[in-house]
């Protein structure tokens, strides 16, 4: 019998389930040093959210009669990613739900990996946003002293119940301190990560370092976040420029919020990204000038979800436009 498979027809050194292990180890620090800022609700918010996406990839495998796809380690990330995109203190039942929605309407409706057009973390970050929008915008300050005896009060919440939220605990973030307070945070708290914010993007310093960790290793693309970081600099510091009373300045743009995080770990990953080279450059600078338009103009002072999900829907587009040319292949202007 003569199998016949489409190209390419060079096989790597390294399995999708490897490189997915690799993502996972350079997650790690970063969930080790939000755990070190937030204490017990960061360890159980981890935990819950990744151990849902688990479960449920289990349920839509066995509901679908397929083999377990666990073993390519893609869920045990999608948890880990989307709890690092959530609050401190954000209820576990929520969390749960979060982990639900992102492989069950995020992956699993699209027919599992390699198949889902948005990143599946965000989708499940999205539908939290739209559903518990306090819940999603109640912050707690980093490094308190109780953190590793007690959980933080809103953890423990019951489903489908109001989130207790203390006042005397919560904190702004930021960017949101900047938007509504026109308050700027120092530059030493926000690229070492000791700010309020969600789980994984208080650290900028942590952040470039994993991803650093998989861009050397070649399990990495450096196109799109290099595009994504340049575009949000260079459009943030013409702003800057403008009215730098009014506009933050590009160091604070990079460094705050989860605008790194994003870069480095959600707009690539390689389902819901273009493949071509012109693609990534264009998937990048399109985000990074969504994120701060949205963040400058927007009535939420974050941006870098909605800018990854819309650029995710606007890659069938971008390849089809970047596509290289053909060797051989004439266009009909060459013709004539």
């Amino acid at each position: 019998m003569i199998e016949l498979r489409t190209s390419p027809h060079v096989k790597g050194t390294l399995s999708l389930p490897q490189i997915m292990r690799h993502v996972v180890y350079a997650l790690l620090p970063i969930c080790a040093f939000a755990v070190y800022q937030f204490g017990l609700s960061a360890l159980a918010l981890l935990i819950v959210v990744t151990l849902s996406c688990v479960l449920t990839e289990l349920l839509f495998n066995r509901l679908a009669s397929k083999n377990t796809t666990i073993h390519d380690n893609s869920a045990y990330i999608t948890g880990i990613l989307l709890a690092l995109t959530l609050p401190p203190g954000f209820p576990l039942w929520m969390g749960a739900v979060a982990g639900f929605v992102a492989i069950a309407l995020g992956k699993s409706l699209f027919g599992g990996i390699g198949f889902n057009p948005f990143n599946p973390a965000l989708m499940g970050r999205a539908f939290v946003q739209a559903a518990f929008p306090v819940a999603i915008t109640s912050w707690t300050p980093a490094a308190m002293n109780d953190r590793f005896s007690q959980f933080i009060p809103s953890s423990l919440s019951f489903p489908f119940a109001l989130p207790s939220v203390n006042d005397a605990i919560s904190e702004a973030t930021p960017l949101a301190l900047h938007k509504f307070e026109a308050t700027t945070t120092s530059f030493n708290h926000l690229f070492f990560g000791f700010s309020s914010g969600s789980l994984g993007e208080t650290s900028s310093l942590l952040i470039m370092l994993c991803g650093a960790y998989l861009i050397l290793r070649g399990m990495m693309g450096w196109r799109i976040p290099a595009a994504i970081l340049l575009s949000s600099a260079v459009l943030s510091g013409l702003f800057y420029l403008v009215d730098n009373s009014q506009y933050p300045s590009p160091i604070f743009m990079l460094t705050s919020g989860g605008l790194m995080l994003g870069a480095l770990f959600m707009a690539t990953d390689p389902v819901s990204a273009p493949v071509t080279l012109k693609g990534m450059w264009v998937f990048g600078f399109l985000i990074g000038i969504l994120t701060i338009i949205i963040r400058l103009f927007g009535g939420l002072p974050e941006g870098i979800m909605y800018a990854i999900l819309l650029a995710n829907a606007s890659v069938p587009l971008i390849e089809a436009v970047t596509q290289p040319r053909k060797f051989g292949w004439l266009s009909n202007r060459d013709e004539k």
